[in-house]
């Protein structure tokens, strides 16, 4: 079993450093993806460490943002702090530094990595970083993430476009919001969700995840239509297909278990936005958990 459960968020998020011990004084805990899945391991025992991330380079101190944090008692430098619209590779370096932090001050050896959307990605890319060295990766479980490309990306990349909508109004919308978005925001993630980029990067992850069980989660609450695959059914953010990684070759990820959350979205942020309780995002919701456990083996 490993030492510790790390906890790595996506595209776009702020999230505090914590430890066993300690998180933002104010506010949402470990921020607005991964405070409700790191008090529910906690409570099972685990000792669980959330990856810090912001937009763009830096530390991490506050959140101002929606549902935000304050008060945060242990900031790390930024070489090992997530630039979360920055590009993956990099997000992985960042992550794998912080990973070795872990291996000098608190002996890790092992460890189980959770990754919630493009945290997936960045869990992948600090595997590689790390190599032969320690910690290294137990168990993957990934939570929303595009493993074969996302909403956001490949509307970007023209690979998704509004006729591919077929009139739903919240994958309209959804789809608009995400253009926007990435015009005014990324440093290079929104580009790299896409499935074009993503076919590429696979492939250059092969062998990677060799001898790391997976466990890929996704979720499909927008079902206005089936076609194309590569958007119906969606959470928000991802395809219920990428984020189980269902068309990923066997040479990438090896070992895998799937499952499907077709009433979920991607974040409390959509559900939110599209008046659904908090414990309908995957992060939020006790069902996932539960398969969160069976995939740590507690």
């Amino acid at each position: 079993m490993a030492d510790v459960v790390v906890l790595v968020s996506g595209g776009a998020a702020v999230s505090p450093y914590t430890d066993p011990d300690h998180a933002a004084g104010r506010g949402l805990a470990a921020g607005n993806t991964l405070t409700a899945l790191r008090r529910h391991l906690l409570d099972r025992g685990l000792r669980v460490f959330t990856a810090p991330a912001r937009l763009g380079v830096g530390e991490v101190r506050a959140d101002a943002g929606w549902q935000g944090f304050d008060d945060v008692p242990v900031v790390l430098p930024t070489e090992m702090t997530i630039n979360s619209v920055g590009t993956i590779d990099d997000a992985g370096v960042a992550l794998a530094a912080f990973l070795r932090r872990l291996a000098a001050e608190h002996a890790v050896t092992r460890v189980d990595l959770v990754g919630h959307s493009m945290g997936g990605l960045f869990a992948r890319a600090a595997i590689r970083e790390l190599g032969d060295e320690d910690p290294r990766a137990e168990r993957l479980i990934t939570l929303g993430t595009p493993w074969d490309g996302a909403v956001l990306g490949d509307a970007v990349a023209g690979e998704i476009t509004d006729a591919d909508a077929h009139g739903d109004p919240s994958t309209t919308t959804i789809l608009a919001q995400a253009r926007a978005y990435a015009a005014a925001n990324s440093e290079g993630a929104a580009e790299q969700v896409s499935h074009r980029y993503l076919r590429e990067w696979n492939r250059a992850q092969t062998g990677v995840l060799d001898g790391i069980p997976v466990t890929a989660i996704g979720a499909g609450y927008f079902a206005a239509a089936v076609e194309p695959a590569r958007l119906w059914p969606h959470d928000g953010l991802v395809s219920l297909r990428s984020g189980r990684a269902d068309d990923i070759p066997a040479e990438v990820l090896p070992e895998a278990r799937r499952h499907a959350f077709p009433d979920d979205v991607h974040s409390i942020f959509f559900a939110d936005a599209f008046g659904l309780p908090w414990e309908r995002a995957l992060t939020w919701d006790p069902a996932v958990f539960a398969v969160v456990d069976e995939a740590l083996g507690i």
